[in-house]
């Protein structure tokens, strides 16, 4: 299920922002990237539509994926 970002309360979203970019697996580079730098261009990717909140049903758990793959695995969010 796709939850648009713009429903969600500011304080929520950023909570869900820096949850995703703090995750393990979550790679910026060889480079350190600032918290807010990442969250910021996360937050881009989500006004431009080019990623997406998806919320698993089966999994109970709210994630952030890009259009394309959204697209390409729409069968298990719905």
């Amino acid at each position: 299920m796709i939850i648009p970002h713009r429903q969600l309360s500011q304080e929520a979203l950023q909570g869900l922002l820096e949850e995703f970019v703090t995750r393990d697996g979550t790679d910026y580079g060889e480079l350190e990237t600032p918290l807010e730098t990442r969250v910021n261009q996360v937050r881009q990717q989500l006004e431009t539509g080019t990623a997406l909140i998806v919320y698993n049903q089966s999994e109970e758990r709210c994630s952030i994926l890009s259009a394309e793959q959204v697209a390409r695995e729409s069968g298990s969010f719905e």
